[in-house]
C-alpha cells in the first residue's frame, strides 16, 4: 500500500466502526474505488483487536502505532 487517505474524526462518541465507514464513503465517493484497509492508533481499538480487526462495512482495521490518535490511513491494500 503506498497511497491512502487519512481521514480524521476526533469525535469521542462515534464508534470506530462508524468512523470506518464514514471515510470509506467518502474514499468510494472522491476516487471510485472500494477502500478494503484501514490503520488506526492501536488507542482508538477498543477491546481485544481479534474483535475489531474483521470488518466494518468490508474494510480490514489494523492497529499502527505510526498513526496519530484521532486518524484513520484508509486505502486499498495491495495483493502483490
Amino acid at each position: 500500500m503506498e497511497v491512502g487517505m487519512l481521514w480524521f474524526d476526533n469525535d469521542p462518541h462515534t464508534v470506530l466502526a462508524a468512523k470506518v465507514a464514514c471515510a470509506a464513503d467518502h474514499y468510494r465517493m472522491k476516487y471510485g474505488v472500494v477502500p478494503d484497509l484501514c490503520l488506526v492508533h492501536p488507542s482508538m481499538i477498543n477491546g481485544p483487536p481479534d474483535l475489531v480487526m474483521g470488518s466494518a462495512e468490508k474494510v480490514t482495521i489494523r492497529p499502527c502505532r505510526t498513526i496519530l490518535p484521532g486518524h484513520l490511513w484508509i486505502a486499498c491494500e495491495d495483493n502483490n
